[in-house]
């Protein structure tokens, strides 16, 4: 059983004497409790007081960043493509030929850290339900991860695990993992962030909405059955902070998955959907039946009454409050017409998916939930669910910003023989961050269903729509704590920018945004200036790229004691092509080809790898943002894709350039010849990480046509070598040159080492 805090049952009949509740123990400050009792008139049962509680935590009704978030609206650009937007489950785009794509990223951070292999199982399990509650079948996932330092004890206790449990929970669902991150940093020791991604396809006409309409409609609880697993999982661990010992204050329960449950469900799901047996749909995740409940009554036309005494469980001795709070897994609730409620439960019989009417919807507009034939909830559903408490937090610029900005890497000592650079390269590619991620993406199944088209580690995943059609959609997701922690504003922007980048590289077209934005905690004024002004920047950077958010999420409370994780948003484009057939991937493949190389260079080092890996320094300003020069390099990738004039691209990011033409090396397992342009120092060109600029392979025969399209658009490129498939090493002529076998030892033998 839970350590998490349980009350005793207390009854709507029973409501006095009044004695103290322990609502500081279930995470409610005192004006909050106050807050409730007069929205009900009186003192809250039990019951009342644990649905409020779970849906008036941080994790559920985002009160410390409702203020900030509204800017995505606010600041939306027109898009014809946005079929569905915030405040519903995830976010559909029409993405062409009848078909609309719902993608959505989230967090399981905290949960993961107790347990690393459920707290990440369960974190893709609940993603993908969300997309699945739309209407959609779920057709890929991507995991960013962010662990503290390689070496550290504690990274080796939740790395194998988080890693075990995407790809345990994914594999079995038969979804392929096509992308994501992992990142090494101190700020993140006792703190890994496991953000989930899932994307889903369906055709236009059939969205599913999460609202309980129609009275005498019925309430159908589906999938597993209901246990004490995860019960204070919101309340606790998504909205409070580890102590100094790296334990919550209250233990709770972390979820435990099924995903064997769950691909039947999903199945279970789109066959209702096939026949428009539902009215609404909702999934149970954070606060389970609370939220399921309190969410499809606020946004349906009446109320709700449930019997709640009906529901399924696996614990005969549970109580009231425990069934409300549960967070099992592998559940959804259904709105289901009176007669097509026989339909609906012989769909679910055929699936051996369990199936019970809990409840109806009403006209007396109030959420009324009866255990054993007694009332013990009765309130508006909209106050708990959508119209809990909203803080617009105290924000400050902390003091140490200056000096962390003066603190300029352009400053450090660089090298300066082509002896140095080379061992330079070698020392940036082996460290974590740069190094082959494949021990943690060998564990994932990239290829299940058949459609992949790319995958990790190219710079975007990109699946088929359906195996019958050329049609694509692409995703990425990119984040820079450290780019972030100099300035939030730019940090969230570049961060924008290299999602949006890496989708145009493959050749898809960027069409909308997601975002999951770890930080630490809201009630420290440094963090919340860090968090607004990252939001702002985001909001900023799609207005002018003309790319709406369509949800995500936000997780704070990421910090040891009064220590928080380095600011993190992290942020997923979803992108479409026409033909996959004509995607770009990143390894060097034609003998001859050019390379060239797209964009401005500049001595921009600050939150770069170089600083970071070869004198463990953070500081300066993080590379300039050009939106402008974004969207112009963006067009030229996807048309060139599009027309055939290029055979490989890849973004310029972390490690520079030397980091991309290793890689790009690498994959194709062919040699190149590399010129340092006129004008820019070797290790400048090497290892600066200025944005907006990209690395392409240009056959022979489309030179004039490829620079003729970059100088007509007044794109910036210079040639800067040529690919050999017969060379076995990198050359960089005039400095160095390294052999390609030495180049991947060092490359792949990192995360092996550590992890085994």
């Amino acid at each position: 059983m839970s350590d998490s805090p349980v009350i005793d049952s207390v009854s709507l009949a029973a409501n006095t004497p009044d004695v103290a509740q322990p609502f500081a123990l279930l995470g409610l400050k005192d004006d909050e409790y106050a807050q409730i009792r007069e929205i009900l008139g009186r003192r809250p049962t039990s019951a009342e007081l644990t649905m409020y509680s779970v849906m008036w935590s941080e994790h559920c009704s985002y009160k410390s960043s409702k203020v900030h978030l509204r800017q995505f609206a606010d600041k939306a650009p027109k898009s014809d493509a946005l079929l569905v937007g915030m405040g519903e489950n995830a976010g559909v785009v029409d993405i062409g030929e009848g078909w609309a794509a719902t993608f959505k990223i989230e967090s399981h951070n905290h949960p993961s850290y107790v347990e690393p292999y459920q707290g990440a199982a369960t974190g893709v399990g609940g993603i993908v339900r969300d997309i699945l509650t739309m209407g959609a079948r779920p057709i890929a996932i991507m995991d960013p991860l962010r662990f503290g330092l390689a070496d550290a004890p504690d990274t080796a206790r939740v790395l194998p695990g988080i890693v075990a449990g995407v790809g345990g929970y994914g594999n079995c669902l038969g979804l392929p993992n096509i992308g994501g991150e992992v990142v090494f940093d101190a700020s993140y020791g006792g703190n890994p962030l496991v953000n989930a991604l899932c994307v889903g396809v369906m055709r236009t006409d059939g969205i599913k909405l999460a609202h309980a309409s129609g009275a005498g409609n019925l309430i159908i609880l589906f999938g597993a059955k209901t246990g004490r697993d995860g019960i204070g999982g919101v309340s606790v661990l998504a909205s409070a902070t580890f102590g100094d010992d790296g334990q919550p204050a209250a233990r709770p329960a972390v979820q435990v998955g099924d995903p064997f449950v769950e691909k039947v469900l999903i199945e279970c799901c789109l066959e209702i959907f096939e026949q428009d047996l539902v009215v609404g749909i909702q999934d149970l995740g954070g606060a389970g039946l609370s939220c399921a409940t309190s969410e499809l009554a606020s946004a349906g036309d009446g109320g709700m009454l449930v019997w709640l005494d009906q529901v399924p469980l696996r614990e005969a001795s549970m109580s009231p409050e425990e069934v409300l709070a549960s967070e099992s897994q592998e559940r959804m609730c259904a709105v289901v017409a009176p007669d097509k409620v026989a339909q609906f439960l012989a769909v679910c019989e055929k699936w051996d998916v369990v199936a019970t009417t809990i409840g109806q919807v009403t006209e007396t507009g109030r959420l009324e939930i009866l255990w054993n034939g007694e009332l013990i909830v009765d309130a508006p559903p909209r106050t708990i669910a959508h119209d809990g408490p909203v803080y617009n937090r105290p924000m400050a610029r902390p003091d140490s910003q200056d000096a962390l900005i003066a603190s300029s890497a352009n400053d450090l000592a660089r090298p300066s023989s082509p002896d140095e650079l080379r061992a330079t390269l070698l020392q940036m590619i082996g460290s974590p961050n740069l190094a082959d991620k494949s021990w943690v993406t060998d564990q994932y199944d990239r290829y299940v269903m058949g459609n992949t088209v790319l995958s990790q580690p190219e710079d975007a995943g990109m699946v088929r729509v359906h195996e019958d059609s050329d049609l694509g959609i692409a995703l990425a997701t990119d984040g820079n704590g450290r780019y972030t922690a100099l300035d939030p504003y730019a940090g969230a922007q570049l961060a924008l920018a290299e999602a949006y980048r890496n989708v145009a590289t493959t050749g898809a077209r960027p069409l909308a945004v997601t975002n999951c934005l770890n930080f630490g905690s809201p009630e420290d004024p440094a963090v919340m200036w860090q968090f607004a002004e990252a939001v702002r920047g985001l909001a900023d950077g799609c207005q002018i790229l003309g790319i709406p958010v369509t949800g995500g999420n936000v997780s704070f409370y990421n910090q040891t004691g009064s220590t928080p994780i380095l600011p993190t948003p992290v942020i997923g484009v979803l992108g479409v092509i026409d033909d996959v057939t004509r995607r770009t991937p990143h390894a060097l493949v034609g003998d001859g080809s050019l390379l060239y190389l797209l964009g401005d260079t500049s001595e921009e080092f600050g939150g770069s790898e170089w600083a970071n890996v070869v004198h463990s320094h953070l500081g300066g300003v993080p590379p300039k943002v050009d939106f402008a020069r974004e969207a112009l390099l963006a067009d030229v990738l996807i048309n060139s894709s599009r027309d055939g004039l290029i055979d490989s691209a890849h973004d310029l990011s972390d490690g520079g350039f030397a980091q991309t033409i290793v890689e790009c090396c690498l994959r194709g397992n062919v040699g190149a010849r590399i010129i340092v342009p006129a004008g820019l120092d070797p290790f400048t060109f090497l290892f600066s990480e200025s944005a907006g600029r990209a690395l392409v392979a240009v056959p022979r025969t489309e030179e004039i046509r490829f620079t003729d399209m970059c100088a007509a658009r007044q794109l910036p490129f210079a040639r800067v070598g040529v690919v050999d498939v017969l060379a076995t090493e990198l050359e960089i002529q005039g400095q160095f040159s390294v052999p390609l076998r030495e180049l991947r030892a060092v490359w792949s033998a990192t995360l092996p080492a550590l992890f085994g």
